[in-house]
């Protein structure tokens, strides 16, 4: 992942003065609120993280949190799932979280979490821990709610369903408002397609939101693309970046299957879905994802092929760049769907989570008022 194609350099200052000034934080700023157990715990190590059970045996993945999952809590009254991009390093991501809500203002009442699906399957070699569940890293891999090589009961998206329902638990976070779950990258990729798929959504008891920011692709609802005109087309896509103002000059048509035999099959579309997706139907995939109250998150400057940038095919079929992918698919919801979506242009961001999350763009999107 290239950490520098981005002009981000005063969000990133920011967040550094954060993570020193979070050492020294107290509970000032929550002071309207009931206080917390505890102070947040903010550092990626051990002590800040703990195992979720899945399944019925002794499978199990690792969360970083800043609050305990089992431990109740009153002061809690947001939460704020991050999911990590493609070198899955939650620990990182958990960082950026905790730096954001510094900035925001929001470490005393906002629980932040950064599941980690860590796999050793094929080109992934992370080190598991025992009974620790390895998932798939690629075809219908975690970003899209594939099932374990090793568990094939499990999906990444049950382990999601699982921290949402821990979050949910009345006896333990009893003023819990709203829940936030966003991604960058690999994790935006991830964010979309659960958002479409998951069955959770209207039966937690607790208000939840989606942030997409940066996939390289989406779960496209059916087999209509974005032509190569206007907007999409490359030459206009590649100087996208001069505009903060989202661009949505976007015709869309059939796509020539030639060009891309696999172009509408999972996870770019909805054919020949597996896994968790596999348990709805397309007209109920297309529903959730339309009504379901997600913001997009999109990089002024993510117009380069830069921190593996899914130049595929299929990818290719949506758009010549993140950001040009992004516009297009949101206007497609929102002009022939009926959605409602919103997108935020991030100032000076390219492919860059901390720039992205630690912007003052972002910040009201991920830390919502409550």
């Amino acid at each position: 992942m290239n950490r520098g194609a981005d002009l981000g350099f005063k969000s990133v200052g920011r967040l550094c003065a954060g993570v020193l000034g979070a050492l020294l934080l107290t509970g000032a700023q929550a002071s309207a609120s009931p206080p917390p157990v505890s102070a947040p715990c903010t550092a990626a190590v051990a002590a800040c993280s703990e195992w979720v059970r899945l399944g019925t045996g002794g499978a199990r993945s690792m969360i970083y949190r800043s609050y305990p999952l089992g431990k109740r809590n009153r002061g809690v009254r947001r939460a704020l799932i991050m999911v990590h991009g493609a070198l899955r390093n939650a620990d990182h991501y958990f960082t950026t979280a905790s730096g954001a809500a510094f900035l925001a203002g929001a470490l005393g009442d906002t629980i932040i979490i950064a599941p980690a699906f860590r796999s050793a399957e094929g080109e992934c070699k992370d080190a598991l821990a025992p009974d620790e569940v390895s998932w798939s890293c690629g075809g219908d891999s975690w970003k899209s709610g594939g099932a374990s090589p090793r568990h094939p009961a499990l999906t990444s998206f049950d382990f999601l369903d699982e921290v949402l329902g821990k979050l949910a638990d009345r006896r333990v976070f009893p003023n819990l408002e709203i829940i936030v779950l966003a991604g960058h990258s690999a994790g935006g990729q991830f964010v979309t397609r659960y958002e479409m798929a998951n069955k959770v959504h209207e039966h937690l008891g607790v208000h939840l939101v989606y942030v997409v920011a940066n996939p390289s692709s989406y779960a496209w609802p059916n087999a209509a693309r974005p032509l190569p005109t206007g907007d999409a087309a490359p030459a206009s896509a590649a100087t996208g970046w001069k505009s903060e103002i989202p661009h949505t000059a976007f015709t869309f048509g059939a796509f020539d299957p030639a060009r891309a035999p696999n172009y509408d099959q999972w996870p770019y579309g909805l054919e020949n879905r597996t896994g968790y997706a596999a348990r709805l139907s397309d007209e109920a995939l297309r529903a959730q994802l339309v009504g379901r109250p997600t913001t997009y998150l999109l990089g002024q400057v993510d117009t380069l092929p830069l921190g593996g940038f899914d130049d595929s095919l299929p990818a290719m079929a949506q758009g010549p760049t993140r950001r040009a992918r992004g516009e297009a698919f949101v206007k497609y919801l929102n002009d022939r769907l009926g959605a409602q979506a919103k997108v935020v242009i991030v100032p000076e961001c390219g492919h860059n989570d901390r720039c992205i999350f630690t912007s003052e763009a972002a910040l009201p999107v991920i830390f919502p008022a409550l």
